[in-house]
């Protein structure tokens, strides 16, 4: 445990990818020294990590944030919050600084390479006109990220939604993509739902997202071999 004047490195997950490749953060925390922590989706968040080093009696945090694949958000987003956390803290808050990049390999990783710059308070904070209310999307998509879709690829599954979202010009007031935990049927694992269509894909790898998106998206037409039946007798109206 930290005791006071003590300084600490937190690894941090930015996106649902980092979640699912959480024994290797941990390893690589692990082996530095570090702790680990995640911006979404995973636990312990970056609040909650903070939190404990602060009640701990850390007084310097250094946090890096990692990104394995191209669901990350901007390293912006990992200095927003720990901002947030600084500001509510208050005068006991130790010295947050955040590596200005994000770790994207993380053999050979060493802390002590870093190249850090303190949160100063300064930081955007965490609302904004532009999101104030829902976009004004025609689908939802929503993308298991249960532990047995995880486990059979799910977040490349999502990492291929987005890169093909993109290449059809297709943002948030088109489709809305967002992460779920378990939505079932476990066994068609990875599943996918497209909303409000009531629609549901399984065993969707990249191969099949980009069939989604292109022929159902974009076309208007579900993409029946990947379709998933509902029981009979349940579903709307029952």
């Amino acid at each position: 445990m930290e005791t006071a004047g003590a300084e600490h490195h937190v690894l941090v997950g930015m996106s649902a990818r980092e979640v699912s490749a959480r024994d290797r953060l941990a390893a690589t925390a692990r082996a530095a020294g570090a702790s680990l922590a995640f911006l979404q989706v995973g636990d312990p968040s970056l609040s909650r990590e903070l939190t404990r080093l602060a009640d701990g009696g850390c007084r310097r945090v250094v946090l890096a944030g990692v990104s394995l694949g191209t669901l990350a958000p901007a390293n912006s987003w990992l200095r927003r919050i720990a901002a947030h956390w600084w500001r509510e803290r208050g005068p006991s808050a130790p010295l947050v600084e955040v590596a200005t990049a994000l770790v994207t390999d993380l053999d050979g990783f060493d802390p002590d390479l870093l190249e850090t710059r303190a949160v100063t308070g300064t930081e955007a904070g965490l609302t904004s006109a532009a999101w104030e209310h829902v976009p004004g999307h025609r689908h939802q998509v929503l993308v298991c990220r249960g532990p047995r879709c995880s486990a059979l690829g799910s977040d490349a599954s999502a990492e291929a939604l987005v890169l093909a979202l993109m290449r059809h010009r297709l943002g948030d007031d088109d489709v809305l993509l967002t992460h779920t935990a378990c939505q079932f049927p476990c066994n068609q694992a990875p599943v996918v739902s497209v909303q409000p269509d009531d629609v549901w894909y399984g065993g969707v790898d990249p191969a099949a997202a980009e069939r989604i998106v292109a022929e159902h998206l974009v076309g208007g037409q579900p993409v029946e071999q990947l379709r998933l039946e509902r029981r009979p007798g349940s579903g709307p109206g029952r």
